[in-house]
């Protein structure tokens, strides 16, 4: 059973893209989590976090979607980074250097101070999409459950968002995020990309690109509500 493998989906998901479970791509993928778990591999994150994403913010409440490639697939003092937002690391958990050069940006962009904390759901629950595009990984190895069925998955999401909702922001950083968001129609909604925060290519283009600022603005332009987005 796939739920048993990849957990629960948020109803207001599950209404758009609940078919997508049934289809033969995710009975296979939910086969290769079970088989990868039988043979003693640990995967991140958890099987109840796996959709986190998508449970923290339904499908009528996404305002924000910010495309990440993979799950974290390292720990820190013993405890997983993953826990199926992109960017995000659990409470209490060390910043990544992506998630630091992030709030750089938004410190600079904003005039705010961000803390230690690098737990975004507060991002997750006022509408941010916090989407990876393949939603699982195995520990300490990096891309391992790419091209398993999840970008299939995870495409569905987006199509669906695309064609069903108006006037989104979406985050594109980095050239994999940018070819992730290509079905995304720019008259409905609006696309801003950038380098992706990573140290090796943040100082490219990524710092000084305002978007956390630009996004505010297009929301509340369009009668939407803006993003608190210190954490």
């Amino acid at each position: 059973m796939v739920a048993e493998h990849i957990g629960q989906l948020d109803t207001s998901w599950q209404d758009v893209i609940g078919e997508e479970l049934n289809k033969p791509y995710m009975h296979s993928l939910s086969n290769f989590l079970k088989q990868e778990k039988l043979a003693g591999k640990t995967i991140y994150p958890p099987s109840p976090l796996i959709l986190n994403a998508f449970n923290q913010t339904p499908f009528d409440k996404v305002s924000v979607v910010i495309i990440g490639q993979d799950p974290y697939h390292g720990h820190d003092k013993g405890k997983a980074q993953a826990h199926g937002l992109s960017f995000s690391v659990p409470h209490g958990v060390a910043k990544p250097p992506s998630l630091r050069n992030i709030f750089k940006e938004i410190e600079a962009d904003l005039g705010i101070k961000m803390n230690e904390e690098g737990d975004l759901t507060a991002w997750a629950k006022q509408g941010v999409l916090l989407l990876n595009a393949t939603l699982t990984v195995e520990m300490g190895n990096a891309g391992s459950h790419q091209k398993r069925g999840w970008e299939e998955f995870t495409d569905a999401a987006i199509t669906a968002l695309n064609a069903q909702r108006e006037r989104l922001v979406f985050l594109l950083w980095g050239s994999y995020a940018q070819k992730k968001g290509e079905m995304i129609d720019t008259n409905k909604h609006l696309v801003l990309t950038s380098p992706h925060p990573s140290p090796l290519s943040a100082h490219r283009g990524f710092f000084g690109n305002h978007q956390f600022s630009q996004t505010n603005h297009y929301l509340s332009r369009h009668g939407g509500t803006p993003i608190n987005w210190q954490i």
